[in-house]
């Protein structure tokens, strides 16, 4: 099970030192890898009386494929997780384009986990349709898999088309994995059909053990292997508690998980260094398991 960090982004501020810290310690460390939440734009709402989604225009988001081709220059081998890019609000072949270049400035360190999102003002900003996100993105894969994949691509499908051109140059991996957000029943069908893997944003208990069982049924149904789609758990900070810890990562193990992330955020830490002191005394009881 390779454990990894989820990059404080709401927290770690905007001081390029400060970020560079965080992810050499994590390598340093022994952790295997860095997802990072998106976000594009966050709404303000007080102009959205009864509201209530969980960040807003006053939480800080670092854009993911720029943050890591930052982190690309200052780190050898720790592993970029996006957990996840909100694909169908973005352009595709722009997207293929940036994640190819982030996977060749670090040498093939880029897992791409991609999901739907829950929020239309982004989708409203950035000019795309909140309504058909989810079949949108189908296509989307397809279209950047080929692109990750070959010198030149043609393609017409509902959305999108390429005549007889390609990205250059192509990634390190060919094609880069894409990893699955998503809980409902529409997300487990579709990542069992096409994803590489996928987060779950469940507790490690018996309801997410159901969750498995059924994408790894659903991947049967597509003629797919269950035991090539990985699983990545989350171990939130909580209330600090080693003990609890060492129980959830046994949890996500008997689970099956490929990979466990640890998650400092929303932990009550006031300050960058106590996000990177909970990275040590996490990493001295989970690095190596």
């Amino acid at each position: 099970m390779r454990i990894g960090v989820v990059f404080p982004q709401t927290e770690i501020g905007s001081d390029p030192a400060v970020v560079r810290d965080y992810a050499q310690l994590a390598e340093e460390l022994g952790f295997a890898h860095i997802l990072v939440y998106d976000h594009v734009v966050g709404a303000n709402l007080a102009s959205r009386p009864g509201w209530k989604p969980p960040y807003s225009h006053l939480d800080s988001f670092h854009e993911p494929l720029v943050l890591f081709s930052y982190l690309a220059g200052l780190t050898k081998k720790i592993e970029f997780a996006t957990g996840i890019i909100i694909l169908p609000q973005r352009q595709t072949v722009l997207v293929a384009k940036q994640a190819a270049a982030v996977d060749v400035l670090s040498g093939g360190r880029l897992r791409f986990g991609i999901g739907i999102g829950w929020n239309p003002v982004e989708y409203e900003a950035l000019g795309e349709n909140f309504k058909n996100r989810g079949s949108r993105s189908e296509e989307q894969v397809e279209v950047l898999r080929r692109l990750w994949s070959n010198e030149l691509v043609t393609f017409e499908g509902r959305w999108h088309k390429i005549t007889d051109a390609g990205i250059n140059p192509l990634p390190v991996q060919r094609p880069i994995p894409i990893w699955f957000g998503g809980t409902d029943e529409r997300a487990l069908r579709r990542m069992a059909k096409l994803g590489d893997g996928w987060f779950p944003l469940m507790n490690a208990d018996e309801n997410c053990r159901a969750a498995i069982e059924k994408v790894r049924a659903y991947a049967r149904e597509a003629g797919r292997d269950p035991n090539r789609i990985g699983i990545e758990g989350r171990i939130s900070h909580g209330q600090n508690s080693e003990e609890v810890w060492r129980k959830d990562l046994e949890a996500w193990k008997n689970l099956g998980a490929t990979h466990v992330s640890f998650n400092t955020m929303k932990a009550g830490l006031n300050s960058p260094r106590a996000h990177l002191d909970a990275l040590r005394r996490f990493a001295n009881i989970a690095v190596g398991v």
